[in-house]
């Protein structure tokens, strides 16, 4: 019989004793820093605490997946971003490299033994769309790197079930390990936990969830972050109708996917594409922080303006408070995505010819129709219409409620977790969770949970490795570890760049 079951003296106390733990079964392994989550903001996080000196044996990382770009990847690849193909990111943006020299674009020059990145780097925006690597590149990157700090001896599979307090301090973090193991849960004690869980979930528009639920049909109604290469094998067959709904960066690299395809193969693919807000030019609060805008879209060449990463905006943000800081959001925030050169002259051409249509409103309902199309009924400002095709893809990307995560709706209810204007965990400037201290521990988080905080850019390559940096530092502070000092700093570049362990 397996052991470690969580009693109802566990799951109904906030504050655990070691001998509750002991009652209960539960095998107990001890680990100062625990990192829960194991993908990009768990490895920029250890990758810093590495580079400081603390030794492997100190930390571990509680994850479910192979590796921590894993997640990451899949993402791209299904929102069609595969390796050959450039990411939305900064060239100097190296989660893999925390001192961003040399940045990605002199690191592909020297690679390919060419000027031309270096000249494109100089030439943007004005002359050359931003500059992005390659998601290869990257993920050769992150591999290098976590073979060099010794990533993979330092984290333990399976599922973190909870995290609560400790009775005197720290905190023990539940795990429940893959099946067929000697017991069926495991507690960590540490002193300090770092959250990097990621996106709670997607969820659907309602009038595709009621579509999906009623149907059944997960085929002809996808989610553009969902496997759905079958919607492009199936017009490489026949001609077709896609519905694209969305107006961000996604539904970007899906119209370029599809008049890709239109253009290599020949096909005779209709585009009918949805937007909620139809964006016709510039537009913001003041003529000096406007966005371009144009034929639907809102362009913006990153996520957030560049200055929320070190300029005025993010010595402002941090001094935000309450509702102005959610209208610092409001204002800085919505969809967008970059003018890209290549896929503007696509839909140019498509608009031209008539097989590109694009047009504003809100769906109410969708159904089957017995032609084998969907229709979809479209309330807009010329009125209501239906606008009928054989897939639909959505590429909103919305979100689900921070609750709907096992582990964080447990911190809101047991840890003492709060939220912060955007309804998210609600983090102090060193990023520890507010109202989550036990003792002389400190709990932490990073990543998209906190979106809402103090510093803007958390979900983005520099914002994790800035989170990983104030975390860093904070517990420098607290004497847990040494801080990056400009000595340790430059040797430690040096070790990173000849590709020595730590």
């Amino acid at each position: 019989m397996n052991l470690g079951e969580l009693t109802p003296e566990l799951t109904g106390t906030a504050v655990w004793s070691d001998d509750m733990v002991a009652r209960a079964g539960i095998p107990v392994r001890d680990a100062p820093f625990v990192t829960v989550g194991g993908g990009i903001g768990s490895f920029v996080t250890v990758d810093y605490l590495r580079i400081a000196g603390v030794p492997p044996e100190q930390i571990r990382v509680l994850s479910n997946i192979d590796h921590p770009w894993q997640t990451y990847q899949y993402l791209t690849r299904v929102s069609q971003i595969p390796e050959p193909e450039r990411i939305r990111s900064d060239s100097s943006s190296r989660p893999d490299n925390i001192w961003g020299f040399p940045s990605y674009a002199l690191a592909e020059a020297w690679r390919d033994r060419t000027l031309r990145p270096l000249l494109h780097v100089l030439g943007e925006p004005v002359f050359a769309d931003y500059w992005t690597p390659r998601a290869g590149d990257v993920f050769a990157g992150l591999r290098r790197e976590s073979d060099r700090i010794g990533y993979d001896a330092m984290v333990d599979k399976g599922v973190v079930r909870m995290v609560r307090k400790r009775d005197p301090g720290g905190y023990f973090t539940v795990l429940t390990p893959p099946s067929g193991g000697p017991t069926k849960r495991v507690a960590y004690r540490s002193r300090f936990v770092h959250l990097a869980v990621g996106y709670p979930g997607l969820r659907f528009l309602p009038d595709l969830q009621a579509f999906r639920e009623q149907h059944g049909d997960f085929e002809h109604v996808v989610n553009a972050y969902e496997p759905h290469e079958h919607v492009y094998e199936f017009l490489k067959t026949r001609p077709g109708t896609v519905l694209v709904r969305g107006g961000g960066i996604v539904a970007s690299r899906v119209l370029q996917r599809l008049m890709d395809d239109r253009a290599k193969h020949g096909l005779q693919t209709q585009v009918e594409h949805l937007f909620r807000t139809f964006v016709t030019g510039a537009h913001g609060p003041h003529w000096w922080a406007r966005r371009k805008g144009g034929d639907g879209f809102a362009y913006q060449g990153f996520n957030y303006p560049k200055s929320v990463w070190g300029g005025q905006l993010k010595a402002r943000m941090r001094r935000l408070e309450g509702e102005e800081r959610a209208a610092a959001y409001k204002g800085m925030g919505g969809t967008n995505t970059p003018k890209r050169r290549r896929w503007q002259q696509q839909m140019r051409e498509g608009r031209e010819a008539g097989w590109y249509r694009a047009a504003q409103g809100t769906v109410e309902k969708v159904w089957p129709d017995t032609d084998g199309t969907l229709v979809s009924l479209v309330n807009g400002d010329d009125g209501t219409r239906e606008i009928r095709a054989h897939y639909i893809i959505d590429c909103t990307g919305l979100e689900a409620d921070i609750a709907e995560h096992r582990v964080l709706a447990d911190l809101l209810e047991h840890g003492g977790a709060g939220r912060n204007p955007l309804g998210r965990l609600d983090v102090e400037r060193h990023f520890e969770v507010r109202g989550t201290a036990s003792g002389d521990g400190a709990l932490y988080a990073s990543g998209t949970t906190t979106l809402g905080g103090y510093f803007p850019g958390v979900d983005t390559f520099l914002g994790l490795q800035i989170a990983a940096q104030e975390i860093a530092d904070d517990l420098a502070r607290r004497g847990w570890c040494r801080r990056i000092g400009p000595v340790r700093s430059t040797v430690q570049w040096w070790r990173w760049a000849l590709g020595r362990p730590i």
